[in-house]
């Protein structure tokens, strides 16, 4: 057998002297470290679903430091500056590819560029995902939160922690948690609770079942999530022989599973017998691309579909019976429905605590569910007829089993008439408002009119996301992007890289308050790196909206919720306003900077952006009060049961009438 290509690599790049020889090197096999055997195996995955391949994980973000420069580091760059050819290998029967290209991005923050991975992931239906490479201690325990969101959001994301020396002989290495109880213990372990998967490879051979494991997870809809991959330093740059199949081409096949039919009867059976159904659309009917049945199977059957915030564009809004947001920040014409609904019809939802109004959205006594997910935890919840399969499937599958019934007409007429009066209602919210600086929902209701069907808005925290729930008109499924399964702060512009690497035709913008701004602003130096063009908006109104009015009307008088100076006679944070200047922070990045105070001068500043071949920023100073939208949704947020202070005494009352309709679904 020939000099392998890792050896051929060795002699050129640092001379010979390290490189097996010919009959060093076992048939049928390639010397590589296991960083490299990573890097390579990863560049030979594919996805497929209904006929359409690509790369399974199509680029690595990372920061280096010791724990993976020499290891993961080394083998980025090797595939980038000498990928190794094709060769044959028996018994192989198809000769091993070459090494596909994995593109290395440069990141700031650990945490970050989790975020940018699940964006880019989310973006492409879970169909593709994104490694994540950080060095040993506080780089690894960075991405924690990052692979927390991805989990509990359900968006495959591969992270690789590095990891202590499996040897043991340099212990405690710098940045290892030293634990006198065991010597298997590290601060990865804090992976294992927010991991679909989580392995750590001790042993060079280990890789090899790891990496199987972990492919399956992330492409399978019902498992998916973060997954963990931790890698000692040592380990890294150990050299192995591995079976040379082993960087074949492999496709995984994202299947979608069907009803199982005597399950279909039952769901069949319950929905005929009602009289006030409705669907709430979460982000399963998305990711399984079910638009187009969720379209056909309303039509069909004229029941008025809900939607969450990760459901919100799954059936356009331009649809009659789409009524909009469901819930805690929902409009009142989809909460009057839902309390009144006899059938729920859930499609790829798991039900969060905004979606139920913290389970005081659906008051009638009888309501019963059917819930349709691929995943059958999901499925079970308040006590369902289940429905398991994948949600295109499914609803192909309802449709047909209910081509002879329709829902009361008289009900399909009573959402149009609902959402018809909610929309009135809100008319106010997108107007100029008797104040000097506009409230955000005048900026969200000309974004919403500017911004194309496929584009992309991004959200995740603070007060944006209710009245972005209650009031954006979603076109298209790709179109909203709110994170708010963690609602994690910090999210929103390093997912504004990730979507738009996902989808560079869209325009991708980024709604960020300045409370977000000023926890994860880093990777504003990638997006110039990288070039992309991305528009990101910054709602600056000096604190922090949503929890301000939270505890204002909770009885807590918005303390600790603005950003002020520490005033030298109460003591308090009450002083004037902290000199923080974000245009000129933003500037200092190298990238344009719009600042506006109102609406139209807003609509310019966008157009402007829009125009651009470069990110962009645009600074809009609004009002920290509001207004916000009406509603009629409940958040369970507890008072304190005792007080001195009168405002948390009448907040606790309220809450305690508040909590009556709460109850489990059974």
């Amino acid at each position: 057998m020939s000099e392998t290509p890792s050896a051929q690599v060795a002699a050129s790049a640092v001379g010979a002297s390290s490189a097996p020889t010919a009959s060093s090197v076992p048939a049928g096999t390639i010397r590589l470290t296991v960083a490299q055997a990573l890097v390579r195996f990863l560049a030979a995955q594919h996805s497929e679903r209904d006929g359409v391949r690509q790369r399974l994980i199509p680029g690595a973000f990372g920061i280096f430091g010791h724990g993976n420069v020499a290891g993961v580091g080394q083998a980025l760059l090797q595939n980038a500056l000498a990928p190794a050819p094709a060769e044959a290998a028996a018994p192989v029967e198809a000769a091993i590819p070459a090494e596909a290209e994995m593109p290395y991005y440069q990141a700031r923050n650990e945490q970050n560029m989790v975020h940018t991975a699940v964006a880019y992931a989310r973006t492409k239906n879970r169909l593709q995902a994104m490694a994540c490479t950080a060095s040993i201690g506080p780089g690894s325990t960075n991405m924690v939160t990052g692979a927390a969101l991805a989990t509990i959001d359900r968006i495959p994301v591969l992270i690789l922690p590095s990891d202590v020396f499996a040897n043991r002989a340099v212990d405690p290495v710098l940045q290892q948690l030293e634990d006198e109880r065991a010597m298997d213990v590290t601060v990865n372990d804090a992976f294992r609770p927010v991991s679909r998967y989580f392995d750590r490879i001790w042993r060079p051979e280990q890789l090899i079942p790891s990496l199987l494991a972990a492919m399956r997870v992330l492409t399978d809809p019902a498992e998916t999530g973060a997954v963990t991959i931790c890698l000692p330093q040592d380990v890294q740059a150990e050299a192995h022989d591995w079976p040379a199949e082993l960087f074949a081409e492999r496709t995984w096949h994202v299947g979608r599973p069907v009803p199982e039919p005597a399950a279909l009867d039952r769901a069949l059976e319950v929905i005929r017998g009602a009289q006030r159904p409705v669907v709430i659309a979460g982000g399963g009917a998305i990711y399984s691309e079910a638009s187009e049945a969720l379209a056909a199977f309303t039509d069909a059957t004229g029941i008025p579909v809900l939607d969450t915030q990760a459901g919100k564009g799954a059936l356009s809004a331009d649809h009659p019976l789409c009524i909009g947001g469901v819930g805690a920040t929902g409009n009142d014409a989809a909460n009057t429905l839902a309390a009144e609904a006899d059938v729920v019809i859930g499609v790829g939802t798991r039900y969060t605590d905004f979606t139920t109004a913290s389970h005081t959205a659906f008051r009638n006594p009888d309501v019963r569910f059917v819930n349709l997910n691929v995943k059958a935890f999901d499925a079970a919840k308040h006590s369902a007829t289940m429905l398991v399969a994948d949600a295109r499937e499914g609803l192909a599958a309802l449709q047909a089993g209910l081509s002879d019934w329709q829902a009361p007409a008289a009900h399909g007429e009573r959402a149009r008439q609902l959402r018809a009066d909610w929309e009135r209602l809100v008319e106010p919210c997108f107007q100029p408002h008797d104040q000097e600086l506009p409230a955000q929902t005048e900026i969200f209701g000309a974004l919403n009119e500017l911004m194309g069907d496929t584009d992309i808005v991004i959200n995740a925290a603070g007060s944006m996301p209710g009245d972005l729930q209650a009031l954006w008109k979603a076109r298209s499924p790709q179109q909203y992007h709110l994170e708010y399964g963690y609602s994690c702060m910090g999210y929103e512009l390093p997912a504004s890289l990730g979507a738009k690497m996902a989808a560079p035709e869209s325009e991708v913008v980024a709604i960020i308050g300045d409370g977000t701004f000023q926890m994860a602003p880093q990777e504003i130096a990638t997006i110039v790196a990288e070039r992309i063009k991305v528009i990101l908006v910054i709602l600056q109104n000096h604190g922090w909206s949503s929890i301000g009015s939270l505890s204002e009307s909770h009885g807590s008088q918005r303390f600790g919720t603005k950003y002020r100076m520490r005033d030298e006679q109460s003591g308090m944070l009450d002083g004037d306003k902290l000199p923080f200047d974000i245009p000129a922070n933003i500037r200092s990045y190298g990238l344009e900077v719009q600042e506006v105070s109102d609406t139209q001068s807003f609509r310019e500043a966008y157009r402007r952006a829009e125009q651009s071949e470069e990110a962009t920023a645009i600074v809009v100073n609004t009002n920290l009060y509001g207004p916000n939208p009406p509603g009629i949704g409940w958040w369970d947020v507890p008072v304190s049961a005792v007080s001195r202070l009168e405002s948390t005494q009448q907040a606790r009352a309220q809450y305690e009438q508040d909590l009556v309709p709460q109850r489990h679904y059974l």
